[in-house]
């Protein structure tokens, strides 16, 4: 059977169970170096292949380093490119902005010139006799050359090397006196004056955006090998936990690790990963045993009294005819229950939905196992109310069948079990209650475990399926099973499922 075909996999060293204890990956290079030792441990084949690919073993550390270097590397580049547009930024505003001081200086020291030499003027009515070496000497001071012409254009007086900075940049300003325009004052900067400050201070200012910028460089780099460090450790833990696994160490996890929010989920999702792997092996596992031992008392059965038969020791009577039947309906129905399983993963994907009501099919599933329940000294009360789903009611019948089976197995003669159906809000739930043995607290959370079986089951067939498949068929209905239970008072599972509003029912 399909289900019964992983559990025995698993069992047999030929199968896939055996190609993943030599995994392939670096790490089975390192430990199985070429040569006869190591083709005796992966015998030639497909398996083998996969089994030892090329590579050393340091692979993994260099491409983890890789990874990690590549990540630095992108978060200096941005780094650098925002220090670099900042400091571009910063440069061109700040040239601007010392240009423009310089400009306004230099506006502002031809100005004072200028009014120098107006008083200088006004003090004499004239420029024959007027004192203007206080003039030369504030253009001095300053590193500047001046002249002052008449109001012809006549040079009056100019410095010693007004001319020989011919090519400096100049500016002018009227010499007035009462209003009159009575001369021009011309100023020629040299490198010694305001243009020398000019490019001092610029060059400062260019050293220091360029060092903050190297600086902030460093920083980036060391940061980002740090987050780059923090980044890949864990992603290197879950890749050598997975290849450690593959090897066959089922036990290896991540655990806790020291990451940014979204790596740590990824830990624990691969450990719960794991985990869930884990007990569905252990499950299958389960399984075999449980399968084993219900087939070795019909088989035992059936194999004597066949030989008994054959010997001549009983004769074929009714009665020992039907003990035999009886053994056969006993393997029949764990075969059924096998199948049952396969066809409800198939089913799960294609459902063939259609409105339907649930009470109608709540009381179908009671119907049929009416039956039963009366045999078995057991009530059944209904609490049936409408309520419109959206369902495939083959597969429902089943969930609903598997849910009163259950009640039915784990209530003994004389118990209640009561089956409820309605709406609930914008949901339609069904509700199975008995009075049986309950189920104790630390099995309560896995008794929709595939193939899982609790302590009391034992006392009963069956192959623990029922309600996985119910589990299963709920949530390809958009829907749940949940279960609540009071050890020796009863259980109770709730099927909930979306409501269609305003449907007509249908059974």
């Amino acid at each position: 059977m399909t289900e019964a075909d992983p559990a025995s996999a698993s069992e047999s060293p030929a199968g896939p169970g055996s190609a993943s204890a030599s995994p392939p990956g670096p790490a089975s290079a390192s430990a199985s170096p070429p040569g006869p030792a190591s083709a005796s441990a992966s015998p030639p084949g497909p398996a083998s292949a996969s089994a030892s690919p090329p590579g050393p073993a340091s692979a993994f550390a260099f491409r983890g380093s890789t990874l990690g270097l590549r990540l630095a590397l992108a978060f200096l580049s941005v780094a650098l490119a925002a220090v670099a547009l900042l400091a571009g930024l910063t440069a061109v505003l700040a040239a601007a902005d010392v240009s423009a001081l310089t400009s306004q200086q230099r506006t502002d020291l031809t100005s004072a010139i200028a009014a120098a030499a107006a008083a200088a003027w006004d003090r004499r009515d004239s420029w024959a006799s007027a004192d203007l070496f206080p003039v030369l000497d504030l253009a001095t001071r300053t590193g500047e050359e001046v002249q002052i012409r008449d109001q012809a254009g006549r040079v009056v007086i100019a410095s010693s090397d007004f001319a020989a900075q011919a090519k400096a940049p100049e500016q002018s300003a009227p010499v007035m006196v009462s209003g009159d325009r009575v001369g021009q004052a011309v100023v020629r900067f040299t490198n010694s004056g305001l243009a020398s400050a000019d490019h001092v201070l610029q060059t400062d200012l260019l050293h220091a955006i360029f060092g903050a910028a190297g600086l902030a460089a460093v920083l980036a780099l060391l940061t980002g090998l740090a987050m780059a460090r923090r980044i890949t450790r864990p992603v290197e833990r879950v890749i050598a936990v997975t290849r450690a696994m593959g090897r066959g160490e089922r036990t290896a996890r991540v655990g806790d690790v020291s990451a940014p929010g979204e790596l740590r989920e990824l830990a624990t999702a691969f450990d719960q990963m794991a985990d869930t792997r884990d007990r569905q092996d252990q499950l299958r596992r389960d399984l075999v045993a449980d399968v084993a031992h219900e087939l070795r008392t019909p088989v035992a059965i059936l194999q004597a009294g066949h030989e008994a038969l054959l010997d001549g020791v009983t004769e074929p009577t009714p009665d020992q005819l039907a003990s035999l039947r009886d053994e056969v309906l006993r393997l029949a129905r764990m075969v059924g229950d096998l199948q049952t399983l396969a066809a409800a993963d198939a089913a799960a994907l294609h459902l063939t939905r259609r409105p339907c009501d649930l009470a109608t099919l709540a009381a179908a599933a009671a119907d049929s196992l009416a039956g039963q329940f009366e045999a078995a000294g057991i009530t059944l009360e209904r609490r049936l109310t409408p309520a419109g789903i959206d369902a495939d009611p083959r597969w429902l019948h089943q969930v609903i069948t598997n849910l009163l089976t259950n009640a039915l197995k784990f209530t003994a003669a004389g118990g209640h079990v009561t089956i409820e159906a309605g709406p609930s809000g914008a949901h339609a739930v069904l509700t199975v209650t008995d009075t049986g043995t309950g189920i104790p607290a630390d099995e309560l959370p896995r008794v929709f475990d595939r193939f899982w079986r609790g302590r009391q089951a034992a006392q009963f067939s069956g192959s623990g399926i029922g309600l996985a498949m119910a589990a299963e068929l709920a949530h390809a209905h958009d829907g749940q099973i949940t279960a609540r239970s009071e050890p020796g008072q009863g259980t109770e599972m709730t099927l909930t499922l979306p409501r269609v509003i305003a449907v007509r029912a249908k059974g």
